[in-house]
């Protein structure tokens, strides 16, 4: 595996050092981009999965974070700035990226100890697999989920695992699958996804704000990972069982952020994570993009945490 880090110029970034990490999974090399701010403890930040997934969502928490601690943010692949080719987009690949980065990138940076274990907060989807990584090796010293969800807008709709690798399929076709990603990503329906489930205030969802979130789904091999998420088969686990038994077996603090106004069947999985026993969690304004929405209200509402 390739730990060359390289800078890059012609990225657009939220004020850190733009950098690329070169990552070779089943014999193809992926160009990751992240970004880095700030002087301290290494702590990672990770976007949520979308169609419109970027690190910039969490650019804003990135600077108001910066001022205590190393923050890295990355695209995850198939995703923002990172490349986006035509793979099977599955956790597998997820699992193993998220490891290794934390490895190469990462654990290098503690200015304790080689391979210190750090601090991540993670928003979405990344929520599985943080909470993987977790189990599976001393990799963070503690964990921040922002409105955690482990299972695809799809199946979250009821869509069964036939119906929605019928959808995937089509989606991943040439010219069909074109014309569908096109459809689904117009700026009228972003617009409609973001008032319906993301933010809260209306007022920032400007036409501006939407065009740059239109861009990002127009990149060449956008359509193969989003269409990934959207039919479930980034989802690391496949029942909330099993994302429970995750949260049992961590053995390192952890606190979630709820949007009070997080859509009903989301908001029944965070209670449920939430109910368990040693869970920190707090209620803040917002949906599901609340770290995007309203970043100085998340650190508010963490910082006890991050910093004790």
């Amino acid at each position: 595996m390739s730990t060359n880090v390289l800078s890059t110029s012609a990225a657009i970034g939220f004020g850190g050092v733009v950098q690329e990490y070169l990552w070779n999974f089943e014999n193809q090399q992926l160009r990751v981009v992240y970004e880095t701010l700030g002087k301290g403890s290494p702590l990672l930040l990770l976007p949520a999965f979308s169609s419109v997934s970027t690190r910039l969502e969490v650019g804003e928490l990135a600077k108001l974070l910066a001022p205590n601690f190393q923050v890295v943010a990355v695209d995850w692949p198939g995703f923002g700035e990172s490349s986006r080719p035509s793979l099977n987009y599955r956790p597998e690949i997820y699992q193993q990226f998220l490891e290794d980065f934390v490895k190469a990138v990462l654990r290098r940076r503690s200015v304790q100890v080689f391979n210190t274990p750090i601090t991540v907060v993670a928003a979405g989807h990344a929520a599985s697999y943080v909470l993987q990584l977790a189990v599976k090796q001393a990799a963070f010293s503690r964990i921040v989920l922002l409105a955690p969800t482990w299972r695809g807008p799809l199946p979250t709709m009821g869509a069964s695992q036939q119906i929605a690798g019928i959808v995937r399929g089509l989606v991943r076709s040439p010219i069909l699958g074109q014309a569908l990603y096109k459809l689904n990503t117009t700026q009228s329906f972003l617009s409609f996804m973001y008032c319906r489930h993301v933010f809260t205030d209306a007022a920032k969802i400007t036409p501006s704000f939407i065009e740059k979130k239109w861009h990002t789904t127009q990149q060449p091999g956008a359509r193969f990972a989003s269409a990934a998420f959207v039919t479930g088969n980034l989802d690391a686990v496949r029942e909330q069982s099993a994302f429970l038994e995750l949260v049992k077996s961590l053995t390192v603090p952890l606190m979630v952020v709820i949007g009070e106004s997080s859509p009903p069947k989301s908001r029944e999985e965070m209670n449920a994570l939430v109910a368990l026993p040693g869970v920190r969690s707090v209620v803040v304004p917002g949906s599901l993009g609340l770290h995007e929405e309203y970043p100085a209200v998340v650190l508010e509402a963490v910082q006890d945490f991050l910093f004790s």
